[in-house]
């Protein structure tokens, strides 16, 4: 009995240990997010800092917070905080090849934020991967696709593969090709494209638009038209466009060819 009891009394300081050490963890992983929160909002809400930027170091406080949050739980069971240096510095090259994957997007992340090859809500292509940007922390990049995928890129990934930036730029140029046929007059129908871009508003004077005749397919002649609009309007006025030439061209009696196949019998 009395060494039940001496058991049972050796036990309580470990268990009373324990449950300190998951209040801790609880309270230091709801206190992470909040001061992670709580730090975005206020880099958000300051038009002179990129959000994207506002992102990363969100995500880096809230690291860190943890971090110092599993030093406080270590120290509960005793283990001194010079200790654990000194246990990491012997275990470093363990560590680092272990790791060396989460250390290189930890890396590709700070680079990102540095030369900024995209932001939040910008429309990229990572490694022949596309999508708006939502969110850059420090390892993982996250892109939503137009139909609305959710696209986890690690960030090692997305420094080493090409990025195309779509966004990049205020301005956008629309190519559009208008297949005719032969019989056709081309300069009535760049007219007609031309009269089409001159009345949206949203085509750009300068440059001007732009039409010619690029190709002589087998069965149309084609011309291309290129005009210039804001990044927002792309796609909209390159719908839009298309369907108001086709409109124009069947109200001037300009016909759009298609390709025909002809059959030979040959009577043996």
């Amino acid at each position: 009995m009395d060494e039940l009891m001496m058991e049972t009394g050796a036990m309580a300081p470990v268990l009373m240990n324990a449950i300190k050490a998951l209040v801790v963890l609880i309270v230091g992983w709801i206190a992470a997010g909040m001061i992670g929160g709580l730090v975005r909002r206020r880099i958000n809400a300051t038009p002179q800092i990129d959000p994207t930027l506002g992102n990363f170091l969100a995500s880096m406080v809230k690291w860190v917070v943890l971090a110092i949050v599993l030093v406080a739980v270590l120290g509960i069971f005793g283990i001194q905080a010079t200790s654990i240096v000194a246990i990491l510095g012997a275990a470093s090259l363990a560590i680092g090849l272990a790791l060396q994957g989460t250390l290189s997007d930890l890396a590709a992340g700070v680079m990102l934020v540095v030369f900024r090859p995209y932001k939040l809500g910008q429309f990229v292509d990572i490694g022949g991967t596309s999508g708006t940007v939502k969110d850059l922390n420090l390892f993982t990049t996250e892109l939503v696709t137009p139909d609305n995928v959710q696209i986890i890129v690690p960030n090692g990934q997305s420094w080493g593969s090409i990025i195309t930036n779509y966004s990049a730029h205020e301005t956008r140029r629309v190519d559009l090709v208008f297949g005719i046929d032969y019989g056709d007059s081309a300069d009535a129908a760049m007219a007609v494209i031309l009269e089409i871009a001159a009345a949206d508003e949203r085509v750009h004077k300068d440059p001007e638009p732009w039409v010619r005749v690029t190709n002589l397919g087998d069965s149309s002649v084609d011309l291309t038209a290129r005009l210039w609009c804001a990044a927002a309007d792309y796609w909209d006025l390159k719908f839009e466009m298309t369907k108001a030439v086709k409109e124009a061209f069947d109200a001037k009696g300009i016909s759009i060819p298609y390709p025909h196949s002809v059959e030979i019998h040959k009577e043996g």
